[in-house]
């Protein structure tokens, strides 16, 4: 293990120390703009700013970075993030806000880009599991402490602005005195959304759903668990809670998905998660002994949901594609998380915090519909058609080499497989 993590090690404390900043903030905002009486589809706007930013940086990414270089890229993105952080703090305007998010979105897809493009050149096929288990590991322990940070001062305050700022500024010190040589060029790969969907509905409808789902969650969970005014400890434990109930839900649900027709575990998930809403928006915030536990159920399944879709839709994919399906799907993902957060902000608008949860409620009972619609079409997926879960999760953390054509473009893409071909309708 050691010899594995020493050559990553500066690349790791750089990453620790990024996503524990995004954490804090990702928290901080939608909290200070209640306090500042953003109304709930400011608040929802501002999410789905982020991710029209991340979108835009999954897009534009790789030219930047085969301009410039890594190092360059790093360490100009993460300023720029950095000095965002900090301007919050000072324009306390909705609209303001929304530019800086999306300013915020695009540093943090390239930021992203370069890490796990560093992380695949350091890696070797032995040992590249055991890598992206690892930084996957670093990912929701340090986006957890920097939840918990929440809690050193008042968000009304300065203080937490600039402790976010300072982790995002620190991350770019080991990147930039790091004497790793640099990656190779990212090159950009081409995606056809209509072939992508008729490689696996369910996956890519799945992937939309998390996006809908996730993206109003990541947004307006900490209003919800604030309430009216309530302890920001609660907040910070409610979004903490949610995050490791998701991590420990990841691989039971994944090798659970390697046994069976991923579809079924999909539906599974769908219900959990969707029951799970049903009683967060029954609930009252101010109930922190069972808004916790139904918070730790609503993680553990809504959570691995976005991997285990990547795998489904992986098995019928050629292996050639995997990168393209991956990137594709994240830009799905992407879509659904700008949209959804706007939608959810209107139903809580219409009923309260609860509507967050009634929103997130109707998008998995939409997507049970569906499963069972294309399980009605097709019969379960052979076994033997499966890719390890594992190795999903490999391609499906990619944010690099992302690019689009229309469909008057498919034409020039290659042809499927004879063997994809014959796998194409799930």
């Amino acid at each position: 293990m050691i010899a594995i993590v020493v050559p990553i090690f500066a690349l790791l404390l750089s990453v620790s120390l990024l996503l524990m900043g995004n954490g804090l903030q990702t928290t901080l905002l939608p909290v200070r703009a209640s306090i500042e009486a953003f109304s709930a589809l400011d608040i929802g706007i501002l999410g789905s700013s982020y991710f029209l930013g991340f979108a835009a940086g999954c897009v534009y990414g790789p030219y930047i970075v085969r301009r410039v270089g890594h190092i360059r890229t790093f360490t100009a993105m993460a300023t720029i993030a950095s000095c965002s952080v900090l301007i919050h703090a000072f324009a306390l305007s909705p609209m303001i806000w929304w530019v800086l998010r999306f300013a915020t979105g695009i540093c943090f897809a390239v930021l992203y880009m370069v890490i796990e493009s560093w992380l695949n050149e350091k890696a070797t096929n032995e040992n590249r599991g055991t890598v992206f288990s690892i930084y996957t590991i670093i990912n929701l322990t340090v986006v957890t402490l920097g939840q918990m940070m929440l809690m050193l001062d008042e968000p009304s305050n300065f203080l937490l602005f600039s402790v976010a700022s300072i982790l995002v500024s620190l991350a770019a010190v080991p990147v930039a005195l790091s004497k790793s040589a640099e990656p190779a060029p990212i090159e950009s790969v081409k995606i056809n959304f209509r072939r992508l969907y008729e490689t696996s509905p369910a996956g890519v409808v799945g992937c939309l759903a998390v996006g809908l789902a996730n993206g109003s969650f990541w947004a307006l969970a900490p209003v919800f668990a604030r309430g009216d005014g309530g302890d920001v400890s609660t907040v910070a434990i409610f979004m903490s809670v949610s995050v490791i109930a998701g991590a420990i839900g990841q691989w039971p649900l994944g090798r659970m998905s390697d046994r069976m027709d991923r579809r079924r575990v999909i539906l599974l998930i769908c219900v959990g998660a969707m029951c799970a809403g049903i009683l967060l928006a029954m609930l009252n915030a101010s109930t922190v002994e069972y808004l916790l536990p139904v918070a730790f159920a609503y993680g553990l399944f809504a959570f691995p949901l976005y991997a285990v879709c990547v795998a489904h839709t992986n098995d019928f994919a050629d292996p050639s594609r995997y990168v393209e399906v991956a990137c594709g799907l994240l830009l799905v993902f992407a879509l659904g998380a700008v949209v959804g957060p706007i939608l959810a902000s209107v139903s809580m608008r219409l009923f309260g915090g609860a509507g967050l949860f009634i929103f997130t409620a109707l998008v998995h009972c939409s997507m049970i519909g569906f499963v069972v619609y294309r399980l009605r079409l097709r019969e379960v997926t052979p076994m033997d058609e499966h890719i390890s879960f594992a190795d999903a999760m490999r391609v499906g953390l990619t944010v690099s080499t992302i690019d689009t054509i229309s469909d008057d473009e498919s034409e020039s893409v290659a042809a499927p497989s004879a063997a994809e071909q014959d796998r194409v309708d799930d």
